[in-house]
């Protein structure tokens, strides 16, 4: 299973709470409908780089979705 396009997206969320930060981090990126399995950062061979705007159409509500999530450690802000 190897991913024939991929696309960038992020969001920030700020909140006390630190899942509530990363909720709200998915939300502004656009993915929070989304079941996350993080994985490496690999690019993979022969993937086509798609805009986020095209990207996320291809994505449904509740679609388990292969992604690479970076969190700022230990604060109540989370980047997607």
């Amino acid at each position: 299973m190897v991913p024939k396009k991929i696309f960038f997206t992020k969001g920030v969320g700020k909140h006390r709470e630190r899942l509530t930060s990363f909720e709200l981090a998915l939300r502004d990126a656009g993915i929070a409908a989304q079941n996350l399995v993080r994985v490496s950062s690999i690019f993979p061979p022969n993937c086509k780089l798609v805009p986020r705007s095209q990207g996320l159409t291809y994505l449904s509500p509740g679609e388990v979705v292969f992604a690479v999530v970076a969190e700022t450690p230990r604060t109540s802000r989370t980047a997607c």
